[in-house]
């Protein structure tokens, strides 16, 4: 509305944000110009409307990616909180890598979808709380190919990544890795950090097979594997940061 050469449009949409646009000095406006300003503000308002829909979506897919990426955690008997543990430390690789922090925070929302081809595993195998023999290795190793096919034909680029970390975090810096025995940059980036993480985050932690790794002993195994299963400049962002990782590792320690 005009009044006194002041211009107020309001809008608020459906979540119950709001937009003001307030204009002073409106006093020797035409009709055609205040029509025109009309216009402008409908405009600003269906652009927020959208900005405001395409962030809801986002939110959708991270819910629906957590809440997956839990199933499968509590089918394995793993503490759930390992998906979280895992988002957060690729977030802040992710950062000291020098990734952005738009991408970072994709590959945090994506990052827990790293083991959903386990969904496809046998309970016999992905519960014993034991080695696994040779035959059990195969059918284990088939979770990334498993991972890959259920988010795959997406065209959102969460669940495209979602669908790249999945598929590639057993893939070494070495090429001796699976499923595909990629070597160096030929494994994308966010592959080659959810690895980092995931590997950390399990060696740490309590499993059904195992008892926990001391930090200490956990940074020596990364040491010793530097250039072999993992990127060495990752390592040494492993090691450069690892009191904020500590800190993520301590988050709901189950």
């Amino acid at each position: 509305f005009f009044e006194d050469g002041v211009y107020v449009s309001f809008f608020e949409s459906a979540n119950s944000d709001c937009i003001i646009l307030y204009l002073e000095d409106c006093k020797d406006l035409s009709k055609a110009d205040k029509n025109f300003l009309h216009m402008f503000a409908n405009n600003i308002s269906i652009a927020f409307e959208n900005l405001c829909l395409s962030d809801e979506m986002l939110d959708t897919q991270k819910e629906i990616i957590e809440r997956l990426g839990s199933i499968v955690e509590s089918r394995s008997k793993e503490a759930a909180c390992h998906i979280s543990r895992v988002a957060n430390i690729s977030y802040e690789l992710a950062r000291a890598y020098g990734i952005s922090k738009d991408e970072a925070i994709k590959l945090k929302m994506a990052s827990p979808m790293h083991d959903i081809g386990k969904i496809g595993i046998p309970d016999n195998i992905l519960l014993k709380p034991a080695k696994l023999n040779k035959d059990e290795y195969v059918i284990i190793k088939t979770h990334t190919d498993i991972g890959r096919d259920i988010l795959d034909g997406s065209n959102r680029d969460l669940l495209k990544l979602a669908k790249i970390v999945a598929y590639e975090h057993h893939e070494r810096w070495d090429g001796k890795g699976y499923p595909r025995g990629l070597k160096r940059e030929e494994t994308s980036i966010y592959g080659r950090i959810t690895a980092i993480a995931d590997v950390f985050d399990a060696l740490t932690q309590k499993r059904i097979y195992k008892e926990p790794w001391e930090i200490d002993k956990a940074l020596d195994y990364f040491k010793q594997e530097s250039g072999k299963q993992f990127e060495p400049v990752l390592v040494d962002l492993l090691l450069e940061n690892i009191d904020k990782i500590k800190e993520i590792s301590k988050e709901c320690n189950t």
